[in-house]
């Protein structure tokens, strides 16, 4: 199923841990090119995905129980919740972490044109596990024949007003991308034609933390590049509304 790179999955430690302008380390190849192409041959079509819920922060698609779409998609998510897995992953960044089995607010990702989603910081703690912390994003993509122009980069950085690093979301490139307080991530507006659409597989890893550890969960963090006025207000206000809603409703 891996790439060549699974041969030496010590040497990507280094490159994880010296990641600029965070922790992270691009791996090209990752999947069996036969295999990739499986994978995406089974990638819904982007009417059929539901949006998430960024809100006014992001347009595009998701679908989380992705496993049901065929073989190759169900091979792929057992092996991500595989003890060899969890082994690369804790090899490359030192930490013993797991993949979160419901792929909250992962899986299929897909957007088309105008699709966007603005620089934000992820939620620390699962939603519905209090004693998850998430610490890595596995970012799977899967374009291929993708040329400059259309953009749709992944723009990284530790703090909204620096200029980003691009990491371009070519077929078969994964993204292993540590995920904390000021990991900001996003992609801008794309200009697409018609029938093209940005496409990803996402999961998230966690490690188990316990009281003592002193997390205070948040909500996902957003701060715009660009917007109206109002929603750069509620952009900067957003944790403490996400957070009041959630102690009336529930998250």
């Amino acid at each position: 199923m891996l790439g060549p790179w699974a041969k030496d999955v010590a040497s990507l430690a280094p490159q994880y841990a010296a990641g600029d302008p965070f922790p992270h380390v691009i791996i090209d190849g990752f999947l069996d090119e036969d295999f990739a192409d499986q994978l995406l041959s089974e990638f819904p079509a982007i009417d059929a995905m539901g949006r998430t819920k960024d809100y006014i922060f992001g347009d595009k698609r998701e679908e989380a129980d992705f496993a049901k779409a065929g073989p190759a998609c169900r091979a792929y998510y057992d092996f991500l919740l595989s003890d060899e897995f969890a082994e690369i992953i804790g090899t490359v960044t030192g930490r013993k972490l797991f993949v979160d089995p419901a792929f909250h607010g992962g899986g299929f990702h897909q957007g088309g044109d105008g699709s966007f989603l603005d620089t934000h910081v992820d939620f620390n703690v699962h939603p519905k596990h209090s004693d998850w912390l998430r610490v890595l994003n596995i970012l799977l993509y899967m374009n291929k024949d993708w040329p400059a122009e259309f953009d749709g980069a992944l723009l990284v950085r530790t703090d909204p007003k620096n200029e980003p690093k691009a990491i371009e979301p070519l077929f078969n490139r994964a993204v292993f991308m540590l995920t904390s307080d000021n990991t900001y991530h996003g992609y801008r507006k794309m200009s697409l034609p018609a029938g093209r659409t940005r496409k990803s597989l996402a999961g998230y890893a966690y490690e188990l933390i316990g009281e003592d550890d002193g997390v205070k969960a948040r909500t996902t963090s957003w701060a715009p590049e660009e917007g109206s006025v109002v929603k750069k207000t509620l952009a900067r206000h957003w944790t403490t509304l996400a957070a009041a809603k959630n102690k009336l409703k529930g998250s």
